[in-house]
């Protein structure tokens, strides 16, 4: 039997341990890496391909979303599952949209968590149940534009937020800097994030998204 190689995600040490031993129990699983950081976690899918990576979202540095879209972007064939204590409709979907194969809480019990690597190694999706209930009825509602921006703006940080607001208000790298009292190396960095989650490619976009969202 072929083991299924997992990268644990999350910066919570104790949490890893936890996850450790519960994939260490199954014959077919082995724990091959660890990381507690976003950018940590693209570093080492990108060097050692593992068949899993076992995701937090909320991550310093680099949070799972994002690190998810890297790992996609960057063309790593590793199946994502999400694992976190955050299930809001907007964080689902944008978790999937980013290209994770599944989508399990934390207070999922341990033989569940087990399983579903292994239907996500074996390219099958994994949903919690609470989570499948909430795809299933975004599903069958309308499409709207203003649904799939907001999906996009709850990948942002809070600083992300901030930079997309003064982006839609066209302001430029260094308008912002100044209005938000930041480096303008820093607001690049932002700006650089809020496109890479945004997909888009010029301001404009990021603009409609915004606008799309309501947030101003």
């Amino acid at each position: 039997m072929a083991l299924i190689r997992i990268l644990v995600a999350d910066d919570d040490p104790q949490v890893r341990a936890g996850l450790r031993t519960v994939l260490g129990g199954a014959d077919d699983l082995l724990v091959a890496g660890e990381a507690s950081d976003g950018q940590e976690v693209v570093d080492l899918a990108v060097r050692d391909v593992p068949d899993v990576v076992l995701m937090d979202i909320r991550m310093p540095r680099m949070d799972g979303l994002r690190a998810t879209v890297r790992l996609r972007e960057r063309g790593v064939s590793s199946r994502i599952l999400v694992l976190t204590t955050f299930d809001t409709d907007d964080l689902v979907l944008a978790a999937l949209r980013a290209g994770a194969s599944g989508f399990l809480l934390k207070d999922t019990a341990p033989q569940d968590i087990v399983v579903a690597v292994r239907r996500v190694a074996a390219g099958e999706p994994a949903l919690s149940p609470a989570v499948t209930s909430r795809v299933i009825a975004a599903a069958i509602r309308p499409n709207t534009r203003q649904q799939t921006a907001r999906a996009l703006v709850a990948t942002l940080t809070g600083r992300e937020r901030d930079v997309a607001l003064l982006i839609s208000d066209g302001l430029t790298n260094q308008e912002i800097a100044r209005t938000l009292h930041m480096g303008l190396a820093t607001v690049k960095t932002h700006v650089g994030n809020v496109f890479v989650k945004f997909g888009a490619t010029n301001r404009v976009q990021v603009a409609r998204y915004v606008h799309d969202a309501e947030l101003g």
